[in-house]
């Protein structure tokens, strides 16, 4: 009871907005929740990535509005929503045979100053929302990012690739596993390829990966 009256409380001084298209009322309205419902797709990047990477839709001014309210506003619900779509989206893959049904579920890496400024990593709250939500799904951080490692998201495509050589590592035993790395946002690839090499350096069978935006 006190929960639900300290929920009440905050909600009328901050009225919740959908994270997709600030409508009043909702985590997300039930349009924004329509425009998610698609099947994960094949991408393509100049680049070989060594396994296939699906996105669950185009970085639509929708998806973007909820990266930005996963990433910079520290909004814990839509993460744990958008959990519930890559759920979906690995049901999808594994009914269609491109990935096993028993899966690690392993998040792309983030600087540590990063995932502490957002209140946590959001990919990681992804990824736990869907192994809540999937049965035979687990989520292994194993993935660790360089010190050393600048901002991607101020660099350009070529030299996102060189900030990332050699500069991804594992945190966590991953021999043996059957790994689907996911991501939030797919640009030019260079992550997701340091991540594939650096898990299946270790051991990993790494199935692609997804991501729930392809920008």
């Amino acid at each position: 009871m006190g929960w639900c009256r300290a929920v009440s409380v905050r909600e009328l001084i901050f009225p919740r907005a959908c994270a997709g298209c600030r409508a009043p009322g909702h985590v997300l309205c039930p349009q924004c929740r329509g425009h998610l419902r698609q099947p994960p797709y094949l991408v393509s990047r100049p680049r070989l990535l060594g396994a296939p990477v699906f996105a669950l839709g185009s970085y639509s001014d929708i998806r973007r509005n909820i990266v930005i309210s996963m990433k910079e506003q520290g909004n814990r619900e839509v993460r744990d929503y958008i959990g519930a779509v890559v759920a979906a989206g690995v049901a999808h893959l594994a009914a269609r045979g491109e990935v096993p049904r028993e899966l690690c579920l392993v998040p792309a890496p983030t600087r540590r100053r990063s995932a502490r400024m957002r209140g946590g990593d959001p990919v990681m709250a992804m990824c736990q929302g869907a192994a809540r939500r999937q049965q035979g799904l687990r989520v292994r951080e194993a993935l660790v990012m360089g010190a050393d490692t600048a901002d991607q998201s101020e660099l350009n495509a070529q030299d996102r690739w060189a900030n990332l050589q050699g500069r991804v590592g594992i945190s966590a035993p991953v021999g043996g596993e059957q790994a689907l790395l996911v991501d939030d946002v797919i640009t030019t690839g260079a992550t997701l390829a340091a991540s594939m090499a650096a898990l299946r350096a270790a051991g990993a069978t790494v199935y692609g990966a997804l991501a729930f935006a392809d920008a």
